[in-house]
């Protein structure tokens, strides 16, 4: 693999397409209409603006991305960050999660983020596998949360602290 670095808008089309098999055909993620390379564009713009996305190249090719956005919208909430990592179908358990997410969270550490947290639609080994490597703590499980695939599925919520800053805590820029 040749690496992780910022995405910008011109990887859009390559993450649209990674993602849209885990939009139609799993529950891995709640969303049923796989967005289109202008919506990626804008989700990736408003990731970087405020949090971090990174991509993961091999060939020169993208072949999975991260990305950080706000935990929740009070103001309290500010200093987390809610994580997602995708992988091209295939390549999960390939060391790619585990990169993006280091990469992913050294930036959010710089800009003055201290916790993160991922939610995981059960089952789902791999990612339960690449949280728990990471460190991750498991904080909770929501039984029956999300309808899809014609089936109720469990989000089990897992989270990371990737700073210890003096407190009060700085600003996030």
């Amino acid at each position: 693999m040749d690496g992780v670095r910022d995405a910008s808008d011109q990887d859009a089309e390559a993450c649209a397409a990674i993602y849209a098999p885990y939009v139609t055909d799993t529950a891995i993620t709640f969303e049923t209409e796989p967005p289109d390379a202008a919506e990626m564009a804008a989700r990736i713009a408003e990731a970087q603006h405020m949090h971090a996305w990174v991509v993961l190249e091999d060939g020169g090719r993208v072949v999975g991305y991260a990305y950080g956005r706000p935990f929740k919208a009070r103001e309290a909430y500010r200093w987390s960050c809610e994580v997602s990592v995708y992988l091209e179908l295939g390549r999960r358990r390939s060391g790619g999660g585990r990169a993006l997410y280091d990469a992913l969270f050294a930036r959010l550490a710089k800009r003055g983020y201290r916790t993160v947290a991922a939610g995981m639609t059960l089952p789902n080994d791999a990612s339960e596998g690449l949280h728990r490597a990471m460190g991750f703590t498991p904080v909770g499980t929501y039984r029956r949360i999300g309808w899809k695939n014609n089936a109720w599925h469990d989000v089990r919520w897992v989270q990371l602290t990737i700073s210890h800053e003096e407190d009060p805590p700085a600003e996030p820029r």
